[in-house]
């Protein structure tokens, strides 16, 4: 029988990174991060960057690979990731791809349409160049001005993926979105998610940031200001970070940046939730019933 991979995703603070080593421990295998802001190195504390004593000897593999003042797009995660999961799929291991940012799951487990529209080197070769005179973000407003469904399941990060929704739209005059684009997975697979309550959930956050704060938040952001790393760079837009940014710009009490990252994130989980309701095989389970062993269940029920 192929070896499935294990996907443990869900809302932020709901305890997916715990689950995920007992898993890897149980299994004897690796975890693959799947999170946008544990890629970059410094970002430590606003990440909740787990720490050697929490990884309990497990390899974690997608952590610490990109200096801050790099940007990082779904392809790039997908081009490092994907070897990583083959490897060891060959191994006979059982991958365990651990976070919360849908997209890069997505870039492993799917071969996501882009529509049947031929290719045009000229209109790449158009766009590509509209991104290097004007940046991402005005390419981004192309594709949300001719097909915004498109736009709101794509970041303006994945250049590569704008590009080719703005192309098939030059191409075939139908928007990328009405080609009725569907999940085609490429690996067996099973999803879990931990269904907390979601008042029980916000507590969580909440006291998540009050622990980042006592351990140094500020200070962590203060320091990567004084590396010259700021709202300019893609690390710096995270939720803990962009707020403190702008807290310390305008002079802004701790209180209130603290209170900000609170709400912020409560509706970062809430996004998070609402993106993988949509994901197939996906399994929520109660947060009594996430353990190793329960998960170890699942795997061997659904074939």
């Amino acid at each position: 029988m192929p070896q499935k991979v294990l996907v443990i995703c869900g809302a932020t603070a709901s305890g997916k990174t715990r689950l995920a080593v007992d898993c890897a421990l149980k299994l004897n295998t690796e975890i693959i991060s799947a999170d946008s802001q544990l890629i970059y190195k410094g970002l430590n504390i606003g990440t909740a960057k787990p720490t050697a004593e929490e990884m309990c000897g497990v390899k974690h593999h997608m952590i610490d690979v990109v200096e801050p003042t790099k940007s990082f797009s779904v392809s790039d995660y997908s081009e490092m990731a994907l070897p990583i999961l083959e490897k060891l799929l060959s191994d006979g291991k059982t991958p365990i791809v651990c976070g919360g940012t849908g997209f890069y799951i997505n870039s492993l487990l799917f071969d996501l349409g882009y529509g049947n529209a031929a290719a045009d080197e000229g209109i790449r070769e158009k766009y590509a160049d509209f991104l290097e005179k004007n940046g991402k973000v005005a390419l981004f407003d192309k594709l949300k001005e001719v097909d915004p469904e498109t736009a709101a399941v794509l970041h303006p990060n994945d250049t590569k993926r704008v590009i080719r929704a703005l192309e098939i739209y030059e191409v075939s005059g139908k928007k990328k979105s009405a080609q009725n684009d569907k999940f085609i997975s490429k690996y067996d697979f099973i999803a879990v998610a931990i269904n907390y309550p979601r008042e029980e959930l916000y507590e969580r956050i909440n006291r998540r940031v009050d622990e980042m704060f006592s351990q140094g938040l500020v200070e962590e952001v203060e320091s990567l200001l004084k590396r010259g790393i700021d709202e300019n760079y893609q690390c710096m837009q995270a939720i803990g970070y962009k707020e403190i940014v702008f807290g310390l710009k305008n002079n802004n009490l701790r209180s209130t940046m603290l209170d900000i990252i609170k709400q912020n994130t409560r509706h970062y989980a809430k996004r998070q939730i609402t993106f993988f309701k949509k994901m197939p095989n996906l399994v929520w389970i109660s947060p009594e019933g996430a353990t190793a062993e329960r998960i170890a269940e699942i795997l061997n029920e659904i074939d």
